[in-house]
């Protein structure tokens, strides 16, 4: 019986565990949260349930029922609160993984060998900085409505959601449903971008129908609540004594340029920002995966890897949505167990039509170079060591250094806590870094997750099972 492993609960994980458990393989399914559903279904703690939780998250239905299947498949064992730092694969295919809470003292180390596994780590929000980012009370989007879901907390009274693309309005949603007063969503996006993205071709969406219908529940939820939708506007600065109190709104031209003399202030506490996501590329890189030059693991239609006995799902291969998460979830969890891919049914047809609306997402609310221009020079662009827009450019000019491993020790940008996590593509793209080439990149570390020295001494000899 072939032996499984998949890194990661959330869609593409729990679809890929289930998948290759029906194939007949065994499964080891670890996730570093201490509990099943990732980022997308973050519910709320046993001690704190809610009778009508479902109303907290799109798709519940489905989780209860991959997690159902799961607890009663004897052949798929799930280890939470299991970090995996490193993978290796000279001689086999091997996680190292640490077993406990998060930053705790004594975690159990495993070296767990597998014939394939599936990388289903996810993303992690991509916030671009502007003046005042730093501000108590400016939220990456994905942290507020963690908060909203898992807590029951409203990050404010008056908030102000802003960025770019369609998780805004699930993040709207969800901030209203926990008490807030959503003051507005501003897309940078403008509507003729939206409209190039979006409109062409519309048979090529019919694989994704459904999406039409969330769409509706959210504009309807939106209009019950009065939250109004702007097209073409970014949030470019954020004031207030010791935490936020005021946000400045401008229009933006095609390239995200704030336009001269649109500038309008709200009074708000909070401010959730998203522009887009960053693919958690750690594990990928270090197991020797090819990333293309999207920034993202490339894969073949059956999410094999470069790397023999390695599979991808989810966001590091595309930022699709969930749909195209299950999919590729469970075409990669059927091929790593040796399943055949006649057997798949309608899955590459669905992992096609859930291609098309990766590309078409990226169309229509991709990054656009003129934002640059809402920085000052005292604006906070590392927010882990206080490192400004201005000297970093400074440094950069002054070493003639477009080389992010360079400017990163001469100005500590990306050597915070986050390491690089938050600020890392906004740097290479402020000094001009070329990380194509894979070596200088942010997305490159050598430890995946912060360890202690004491775990490392700790470390077994041999793979669990050798």
């Amino acid at each position: 019986m072939r032996h499984v492993l998949v890194i990661g609960a959330g869609p593409a994980g729990l679809a890929a565990a289930l998948a290759a458990s029906d194939a007949g393989a065994s499964v080891t399914l670890l996730d570093a949260g201490d509990g099943l559903g990732g980022q997308y279904w973050r519910h709320l703690p046993p001690q704190r349930p809610s009778r009508r939780e479902s109303r907290l998250h799109h798709g519940w239905a489905a989780f209860e029922r991959l997690q159902g299947r799961i607890g009663r498949a004897d052949a798929i064992e799930v280890l939470t609160e299991a970090q995996v730092w490193a993978i290796e694969t000279a001689d086999a295919v091997t996680a190292q993984v640490l077993l406990g809470p998060t930053d705790a003292a004594g975690r159990e180390a495993r070296a767990l060998t597998a014939d394939a596994i599936v990388l289903a780590p996810g993303a992690h929000d991509r916030t671009l900085p502007f003046p005042g980012w730093h501000l108590p009370g400016v939220f990456s989007a994905g942290a507020a409505q963690a908060l909203a879901k898992g807590e029951r907390i409203a990050v404010g009274r008056r908030a102000v959601v802003a960025g770019a693309g369609p998780f805004l309005l699930p993040v709207a949603q969800s901030l209203t449903a926990a008490g807030a007063t959503v003051l507005g969503v501003f897309e940078a996006a403008r509507p003729r971008a939206l409209a190039r993205g979006w409109l062409p071709k519309p048979w090529k969406l019919l694989g994704t129908a459904h999406k039409g219908r969330e769409l509706a529940g959210y504009l309807a939820h939106h209009l019950a609540h009065r939250v109004p939708y702007r097209p073409g506007r970014a949030v470019v600065e954020a004031r207030g004594d010791g935490r936020v109190e005021e946000v400045v709104i401008a229009r933006l031209d095609a390239d995200w340029a704030p336009v001269p003399g649109t500038e309008r202030t709200l009074a708000a506490d909070a401010v959730c920002v998203s522009h887009g996501f960053t693919p958690r590329l750690e594990l990928p890189i270090a197991a020797g995966c090819e990333i293309g030059p999207d920034r993202f693991v490339r894969v073949d239609p059956d999410q094999r890897t470069s790397v023999e006995g390695v599979y991808a799902a989810g966001e590091i291969t595309g930022i699709g949505g969930v749909d195209a998460a299950l999919v590729e979830g469970r075409i990669a969890g059927h091929r790593a167990a040796g399943g055949d891919r006649s057997a798949m049914g309608s899955a590459p047809r669905r992992a096609r039509a859930a291609a098309e609306l990766t590309r078409r997402i990226e169309a229509a609310h991709g990054i656009r170079p003129g934002w640059t221009s809402w920085l000052r020079d005292d604006t906070v662009v590392c927010r882990c060591e206080e490192v400004p827009y201005g000297r970093l450019r400074a440094v950069a000019a002054a070493t003639e250094q477009r080389s992010l491993r360079s400017v990163k020790l001469t100005t500590r940008a990306g050597l915070g806590i986050c390491q690089a996590r938050m600020c890392g593509r906004t740097v290479e793209s402020l000094i001009g870094a070329d990380p194509s080439s894979g070596a200088d990149t942010s997305d490159r570390r050598p430890l995946a997750a912060p360890v202690r020295l004491g775990d490392l001494a700790g470390l077994p000899t041999a793979p669990d099972g050798a």
